[in-house]
């Protein structure tokens, strides 16, 4: 997962330069230089790493998490064990063709198919109708992995049968048929590690209870921003409690900035005791409403004013991700392998981040190269002010 990193210290390149201050310089595990980021080992002594203490506290870190979602087909427990029925299909009859055997084995492919399919083009489903076709596929897989095992116990020589694919593939769908078994057996309807997926099995259902859809399939990620740059400070296929990312992105805010932010703004879940007390430590204040019950001395209008301009801040965030997922697709993400996927959620980061740093620079060359001309006839309006006064 280091390999996304690299556009992080890229990223970090670009805040720095849009604060005007120099590109900390480290070399990496290759040997290359790049910017002192998220996952890069610091190659300082244990001595030169405790002298540098943070100068103070600075700025705003706005914090919270998302999803970016794979364009797969939404999961259904009776479409993936059908879709993994048909790859022990393929499969049987790839091995059939590298072992050399005339006769294959009885698959029920037709009929199997057929069963499926008049369940799944029902319109409404009764609970009984799904369990008794999810009980007839896992039937038939149990039967297509028995047979499989045995034509591989028929293989000779060194050379396995199957290409890497097919082996990926053989590999899934014996754990798909585990979880499947499991849960049809057991009635329920989770599983540790549940694969969602034949060909994407590193994508995880990760709950996120929004009005649109309760489940996403996806990288969970933890982001921060820092005067509206965007960095992903956690990238994760497992479904986590956000709130353990608090101090991870508020230490990486001061080993790129060399400070502690002065505010930190969050959603709820974030304002746990711990980190509450974590934050206080560090002389960092939290936005947020206090634990427990109400206080009784209320709020003036001035607290309340700075607190709803505050929380309103979060909508930058907010902001980041819908420009994201409408306008790059990061709700949409096509690669099918997790690195590629990875480095593809990092480069839509890289160039959202690109983009604004583009803007602030061509407004500042802008208003360099325009400020002496309405500077100049600023002053013109000026002289013919004073001119028709002295004539009054």
């Amino acid at each position: 997962m280091e390999h996304y990193h690299k556009f992080d210290a890229m990223t970090s390149e670009i805040i720095l330069t849009s604060e005007g201050k120099g590109v900390q310089k480290v070399n990496d595990s290759n040997g290359s230089a790049s910017s002192g980021s998220l996952g890069q080992k610091d190659k300082r002594s244990g001595k030169e790493q405790s002298e540098d203490k943070p100068k103070g506290h600075k700025g705003v870190l706005i914090v919270d998490a998302t999803v970016a979602d794979q364009m797969i087909a939404y999961p259904t427990d009776l479409g993936l064990i059908a879709g993994s029925r048909q790859e022990s299909e393929r499969i049987i009859d790839e091995l059939c063709k590298s072992v050399g055997v005339m006769e294959k084995p009885r698959t029920y492919r037709r009929v199997a198919r057929k069963q499926y399919l008049n369940v799944a083009k029902k319109k409404n489903k009764t609970k009984n109708e799904v369990r008794k076709a999810i009980g007839q596929q896992l039937r038939y897989l149990k039967r297509n992995l028995k047979s499989i095992n045995g034509l591989l116990d028929r293989v000779q020589g060194d050379r396995f049968p199957l290409e890497a694919r097919d082996q990926k593939i053989y590999w899934v769908i014996q754990n798909v048929y585990d979880q499947q078994e499991r849960m049809y057996t057991d009635r329920t309807h989770s599983v540790e590690n549940r694969i969602v997926n034949i060909y994407q099995p590193y994508v995880r259902p990760i709950v996120r209870g929004k009005d649109k859809a309760n489940v996403e399939f996806g990288a969970k990620l933890g982001v921060s921003i820092q005067k509206g740059y965007a960095r992903i400070n956690t990238l994760s296929w497992e479904a986590y409690n956000e709130g353990t990312d608090l101090k991870k992105q508020v230490e990486d805010y001061r080993h790129l900035n060399g400070y502690y932010p002065k505010v930190v703004i969050t959603d709820k879940i974030y304002g746990n005791r711990e980190n509450r007390q974590w934050l206080k430590v560090m002389g960092i204040r939290y936005s947020g409403k206090p634990l427990g019950r109400p206080s009784a001395k209320s709020q003036t209008a001035y607290q309340k004013r700075k607190f709803k301009q505050e929380q309103g801040r979060r909508n930058e965030v907010e902001g980041k991700f819908g420009q994201g997922k409408n306008g790059y697709n990061l709700s949409k993400v096509r690669a099918r392998s997790a690195r590629t996927s990875e480095s593809w959620i990092a480069a839509i980061f890289f160039v959202m981040n690109l983009i604004k740093f583009s803007k602030e620079f061509l407004f500042s060359v802008l208003d360099t190269l325009l400020e002496p001309f309405f500077l100049a006839r600023l002053n013109l309006a000026i002289e013919k002010t004073d001119l028709q006064v002295r004539k009054l």
